[in-house]
């Protein structure tokens, strides 16, 4: 035989293997335990099975004001000391706040249709607050009647060493130096604006909407606008018509959603699916749309609307789509989403973010 290597077991798989089956066996003791108690609350889900979403205190709670007012100018000490004094003051919903909830409807759908699945979505407060706060922290979430069960809070270090080993699938905070990091590290992740004006959201589906170029797909059309120009970027595109795009930081997050549409169409439910994507983008639809619409079908992904908005601005059609959170990676697009009651995601990867520092 040629090509193939040497056969027989790799050194180390003997130990691997041996350490995933004491996993498995780990686990399966737990689950064991915990079913035999009865509660009301929804277990989190396997990690391996579920889609991690994993969010900072920041994202989920308003802690601004916690942070300046009282704080200012003052030590950690004081700082923790606060927090445990107001432990029983409920924190205010952040600008994660009504996209968690609506993945925790998604979930609630899911175990009508499926009770004995695992594949759902697992919320991950992912914080470096103190483990002081986290009395705090959680009687908010109490309160809200979110199911947020795994915590990780680091005391001031950062905590995206642990996003790989808690399998997180998206990332979202309002620090954009994590966010940024994060993103470095192959994590699907955003940084979380606030809206300027308050929006009703549905309480019945998650709607989610997506910027095309360097969220979705790559940024290699993007390079092309900003160093050869529209006319180029338009020939580009339809000669390469036919070859799919490259995948971008939140492909994999389009296709968890996909994946859990697709249960729910099982069940003779896509008219009362409670997920609905949507593709934003400033691509003219004649000049460069088709290859994002078959980039999509080669990926066996679908999207429920695609709106092309050639350069027009996306804020008054996000009033329209209403979702809980957009994701885009141009800070232009993120500040006229908030200025007409978006709650926008940042997305700091591709060529546009060398423009925007450099700006």
């Amino acid at each position: 035989m040629s090509g193939s290597g040497p056969e027989g077991p790799q050194p180390g798989s003997e130990e691997k293997e041996a350490g995933l089956q004491e996993a498995e066996q780990d686990w399966a003791a737990a689950k064991a335990f915990y079913d035999n108690l009865v509660i009301k609350r929804p277990r989190p889900p396997k990690p391996q099975h579920a889609i991690t979403v994993a969010v900072s205190s920041r994202a989920l709670f308003d802690l601004v004001e916690e942070r300046v007012q009282p704080l200012l100018h003052t030590s950690l000490q004081k700082y923790v000391e606060y927090q445990q004094n107001n432990e029983n003051v409920t924190l205010k919903p952040g600008p994660a706040f009504h996209f968690v909830k609506a993945l925790e409807h998604v979930n609630a759908r899911l175990l009508e249709l499926y009770p004995d699945d695992e594949e759902r979505f697992d919320i991950v407060l992912m914080t470096n607050n103190h483990a002081q706060v986290g009395v705090r922290l959680i009687n908010s979430i109490n309160h809200y009647g979110l199911t947020i069960e795994r915590f990780c809070m680091t005391g001031g270090k950062s905590p995206i060493g642990y996003l790989t080993a808690y399998l997180t699938n998206l990332y979202l905070s309002a620090d954009s130096e994590k966010v940024q990091e994060a993103i470095e590290a192959g994590i699907a992740s955003a940084t979380m604006f606030t809206a300027n004006q308050d929006v009703a959201y549905s309480d019945t589906q998650l709607r989610v909407a997506f910027d095309g170029d360097a969220v979705l797909f790559s940024d290699e059309s993007e390079q092309i606008v900003k160093e050869q120009g529209l006319d180029r970027f338009f020939e580009h595109e339809q000669l390469n018509e036919n070859k799919p795009l490259a995948q971008g930081p939140l492909k994999g997050f389009l296709e968890d959603l996909g994946k859990l549409q697709k249960k729910f169409y099982a069940k003779n439910e896509r008219l009362n699916c409670p997920i609905r994507t949507f593709l934003v983008t400033a691509r003219s639809a004649a000049s460069s749309g088709a290859r994002v619409l078959k980039t999509l079908r080669s990926w066996g992904l679908e999207i429920d609307e695609a709106l092309f908005l050639a350069g027009a601005p996306k804020g008054p059609i996000l009033v329209k789509i209403r979702p809980h959170i957009f994701f885009d990676d141009q800070m232009f697009h993120i500040e006229g989403a908030q200025k007409l009651g978006t709650i926008a995601a940042h997305v700091p990867y591709g060529i546009a973010q060398k423009y925007h520092k450099t700006a």
